[in-house]
């Protein structure tokens, strides 16, 4: 009787597993077929962009005579994984498109052959010596090949989020597209694995770097790193010399107000709506034992976040205490304001209640979980267009700026209907 339960089961795991595998290997086929040429293109790509070039893209967004400073339009946005960097990538997307920037966008796909090395030519259409204003899809960093795209004063900005939140977040969204997580038993994978990670983890295996200080690996670094190894703050050290700011998605307003200080911009370039969100029911629910547990196993991201958390809060503090959180409160008004001209019902809803599937956001395999929005009907034509944008998720956004994703909607469709 008991091994015919234990075969029954097993039979309904591997039916389980069965188009996962097959998904997963089409996906590897037509990702060795779109991948550049590592080799063949880096020492090729010599030439950088000069300056002279970005500065002549720039000329309408010279500084007003009331202005202390000129808008800044050169930007490198390096979009990490379950920050709150969609809502980021909303912001520039809508400052370059009014100003007509020009970004380099990937060919095929919504990212840059994610999770190879970045190089140059993952670029649409590049060419030695092509200059561009806004880097800003999902990367594996590469500072000496991003830099070849973006004249000599581009602002180089980033986000962080607490590890712990992280973790539970990527789990979520990736566990499925990891192997390594197909055979955790119980309701609660997350907690099983949290309780004896090595027994579901091997470093070289497919996606497992969703797994294990997914912020390293982003960066460009080993991501299986010790928290104690020396490399780590020699890393942490490297990357600091790199960027201008790094924004940390639990203080998202305040990291606003320091990178509207940093680019000038207007408070109207920042407004934002919050984008690529999950339902909080989704959301796991960790004790303080199983914290623990996620930041040892996350140690070289978490310190990483320590070092520049405290960056961050230096930068508050010599903006001013009063003065930010006077910004924070006209922001958070504005953003109101913008809510109840935009947005039906004035909150997200699920993704089976979104009206216009322009607006609906990319979801993860097997689940609809991460909420959208549906657009006001009666909005005024001085607000339609800017409500339109705000709303917009990142696929949707790309294809609206020419983007080809054939690649990335292949992916869409196979997943979606298997599952």
């Amino acid at each position: 009787m008991m091994s015919g339960i234990k075969r029954m089961t097993c039979t309904a795991v591997t039916r389980r597993l069965i188009p996962w595998f097959i998904l997963s290997n089409i996906m590897l086929v037509l990702y060795c077929l779109t991948s550049p040429s590592q080799e063949k293109t880096r020492s090729s790509q010599a030439a950088t962009c000069p300056l002279s070039t970005a500065k002549s893209f720039s000329k309408s967004l010279t500084k007003s005579p009331s202005e202390e400073c000129s808008p800044k339009v050169n930007v490198m946005f390096m979009k990490t994984h379950k920050t709150a960097s969609s809502t980021i990538l909303n912001i520039l997307f809508r400052f370059g498109e009014k100003h007509k920037l020009r970004f380099a966008f990937p060919d095929g796909r919504n990212d840059f052959f994610y999770p190879s090395p970045f190089l140059c030519s993952q670029v649409k259409d590049y060419r030695p010596g092509d200059c561009f204003n806004i880097v800003c899809n999902h990367m594996r960093f590469d500072h000496q090949e991003v830099a070849k795209l973006l004249p000599a004063d581009a602002v180089y900005i980033t986000i962080l989020r607490n590890p712990v939140d992280l973790f539970e977040s990527s789990f979520h969204y990736y566990h499925k597209a990891v192997p390594l997580t197909w055979r955790i038993s119980g309701e609660n994978k997350l907690v099983e694995f949290l309780n004896d990670p090595q027994a579901f983890y091997r470093a070289d295996a497919y996606n497992s770097f969703y797994l294990k200080n997914l912020l390293f690996f982003d960066f460009g670094f080993e991501n299986n790193l010790e928290a104690n190894d020396p490399r780590v703050m020699s890393n942490i050290q490297n990357l600091s010399k790199h960027f201008d700011l790094v924004l940390i998605a639990e203080y998202f307003e305040e990291s606003l107000i320091l990178l509207k200080d940093l680019l000038c911009w207007s408070m109207k370039d920042i407004l934002y709506f919050k984008l690529n969100a999950r339902r909080s029911s989704s959301v796991s629910r960790l004790d303080s034992g199983l914290r623990a547990k996620a930041l040892q196993w996350n140690g070289a991201d978490w310190t990483l976040y320590q070092h520049f958390n405290a960056t961050f809060w230096a930068r508050v503090e010599a903006y001013g205490r009063e003065r930010m959180a006077e910004e924070v409160k006209l922001l958070r008004r504005m953003n109101t304001e913008m809510t109840a001209i935009c947005i039906e019902g004035g909150a997200a809803v699920e993704a089976q209640d979104i009206q216009d599937r322009h607006f609906l956001p990319w979801q993860p395999v097997g689940e609809t979980s991460i909420l959208g929005y549906n657009l006001k009907k009666d909005i005024d034509s001085e607000h339609m267009r800017v409500c339109e944008k705000m709303l917009t998720p990142e696929i949707q956004y790309l294809s609206d700026l020419g983007v080809s994703l054939w690649l990335t909607r292949l992916w869409g469709w196979l997943k979606d209907t298997i599952y």
